[in-house]
């Protein structure tokens, strides 16, 4: 079902730009010593996860967006948030985000829900018992819904909060070539060429290095590097298995997807309509927003980021 969300913007703060870009650049980053586990996978590569340092609690594991880490505004502060209110929080680092590049030439992707998977069956396996939730921001929370509702999935999760979702990603790739949206897409794709470059020494990109100045959007990019790594036949064949919205109807965990109508990375045709959720899920709506932003308060010297707030009392009905 669709609800509509009680989050106020800060009146300081109007607009989905300042909403998204203010915590990136202003917020003061927070979050609380963590241990780091890695797992060697069957591929022969690894993942990375940083666990906050209370073990008792339930379990909760966060997912980044885009070339996110823990110095990302919003997953230090959700980690905060949930260490201070006793839960064992961990951060699942997608391939080669963790500060040093995977083994493989793979990497990571929107639709890639196998790591995922198995970073699950391992949780279970070292917290018995222990009720686990997880929380997925923008690709993160596209990874997410898509592994929730694919078919013959068995969900062994408590409940699920899925945060600003690119659902449907040739929609979100068009809308971040028009207007200031463009100021995201040059600096993600700025990151990810990086990336590339940085790998290079490992292992040879799809296209030679001297031509990564010339992709210049995320179809561009999708097609030649993402597509290729990860045996899609091109950029709309990788979108099209990739988009997470033609699975919410599947979705039968308890779900929670918070998302604002002026995300300035999705048009608002994009977001699904009721009849497209599942039983189990609510997509709670708000005017305003922007991407992973949020922002309340009444000055900026007391930031309000209900984000972090929302999900923490979603996740207490399920501890």
């Amino acid at each position: 079902m669709i609800v509509t969300s009680r989050f106020r913007p800060a009146w300081w703060l109007p607009g989905a730009h300042l909403q998204t870009l203010y915590p990136t650049f202003a917020r003061r980053r927070s979050y609380p010593e963590c241990q780091r586990e890695r797992l060697e996978l069957a591929d022969g590569d690894f993942l990375d996860i940083d666990w906050t340092g209370n073990t008792r609690g339930p379990v909760v594991l966060v997912l980044h967006g885009l070339e996110g880490s823990l110095e990302s505004h919003y997953t230090g502060g959700i980690l905060a948030a949930l260490a201070a209110q006793g839960f064992h929080a961990g951060l699942m680092y997608f391939r080669g985000c963790s500060g040093e590049p995977n083994r493989l030439p793979r990497s990571y992707h929107s639709g890639d829900t196998g790591d995922l998977q198995t970073v699950i069956r391992h949780i279970g396996k070292t917290s018995p018992g222990q009720p686990l939730a997880v929380i997925g921001y923008s690709l993160g929370g596209n990874v997410l819904l898509k592994w929730l509702g694919e078919p013959g999935n068995k969900a062994t999760i408590a409940t699920a909060v899925a945060v600003s979702v690119p659902f449907d990603l040739d929609r979100a790739a068009r809308r971040l070539e028009r207007g200031l949206s463009r100021i995201y897409q040059i600096h993600l794709l700025k990151k990810l060429r990086q990336s590339v470059r940085d790998k290079a020494g490992l292992h040879s990109p799809p296209v030679p290095l001297q031509e990564l100045a010339g992709l210049k959007t995320f179809r561009q990019f999708d097609n030649a590097i993402t597509a290729p790594l990860h045996g899609f036949r091109d950029v709309d064949d990788y979108y099209s298995q990739s988009s997470s919205r033609q699975y919410i109807r599947h979705i039968d965990t308890p779900t929670l997807i918070l998302h604002a109508l002026d995300d300035p990375f999705l048009p608002p045709a994009a977001i699904p309509k009721d009849a497209e959720l599942g039983h189990a899920v609510t997509l709670e709506l708000s005017r305003h927003g922007g991407h992973v932003g949020f922002v309340g308060g009444h000055t900026p010297h007391a930031a309000d980021y209900w984000l972090e707030q929302r999900i923490c009392r979603h996740l207490q009905e399920y501890r």
